[in-house]
């Protein structure tokens, strides 16, 4: 047990998730890595925290998680829901499974991991936050990516019903939404000149993002600074969410 209040990252071993956590560490907290990857628990170790290995697409691993986490460590105050998969195809062909696998990830598991952190934080009277990566998905499309759209959809929706539900708890739920972000899900494009102009052209910055501007976020998202926002999604993009057409 610790008296550090405690902050669950899922999909924490590298990225976006990874970045999330170094920031939480830096702002106090211990950090839970939570992921499929062995390298969440050599990251967490680094940290200061404890690493766990975690399939978020399967619920009973989800909630078994966070016994887990309760019994060794004290209950969630800030949980991240970072872990997501993207599963691209063709619309035409796009295979059923696949769809069923995006969604168990990213919206069924996010459900999963906000309900068991929320059930601890009430019982205990934890004024906790919980913060969903969604995308700018939730609000334009890419064609080769059907799943991933309707679940970062889902996903920015959630985030609403779940702040209603908690705010009279006063606990805080919140999503980020990242535009083009500098990580291994934008290594193909970044490999290919001409896509990253495409992509830049369509960022008003003229850049890709870090991981550690949506960890910061995050971050701000779970301190007492952001105490009177819930039920938003913050677009962390550069500028492309505004920009009505490219030059």
């Amino acid at each position: 047990m610790t008296d550090m209040p405690i902050a669950l990252v899922s999909g924490g071993a590298q990225g976006i998730g990874l970045a999330c956590a170094e920031a939480l560490a830096e702002d106090g907290y211990k950090v839970i890595l939570a992921d499929i990857k062995e390298s969440a628990l050599t990251e967490a170790a680094r940290l200061g925290g404890a690493g766990y290995l975690c399939d978020f697409g399967d619920a009973d691993a989800v909630k078994a998680l966070f016994d887990a986490v309760e019994a060794e460590h004290g209950p969630v105050s800030a949980l991240v829901n970072n872990a997501g998969i993207a599963m691209p195809g063709d619309f035409l062909t796009y295979d059923l499974a696949a769809f069923d696998t995006v969604l168990g990830v990213n919206l069924r598991g996010v459900f999963v991991a906000t309900q068991r952190a929320a059930r601890t934080m009430v019982n205990r009277g934890i004024e906790g936050a919980i913060v969903n990566m969604s995308s700018i998905n939730a609000q334009v499309a890419i064609p080769a990516i059907p799943a991933y759209c309707a679940s970062k959809g889902g996903v920015m929706q959630l985030t609403k019903v779940a702040a209603l539900a908690l705010a009279k708890h006063n606990i805080r739920v919140n999503a980020v939404g990242p535009g083009s972000i500098d990580t291994e899900m934008m290594a193909g494009v970044n490999a290919n000149p001409e896509a990253f102009k495409v992509a830049m052209s369509r960022t008003p910055l003229g850049r890709p993002g870090t991981a550690r501007e949506i960890g910061d976020v995050v971050a701000f998202l779970c301190s007492k600074k952001a105490s009177y926002i819930t039920g938003e999604t913050i677009y962390v993009d550069g500028g492309r969410l505004g920009l009505n057409y490219t030059c």
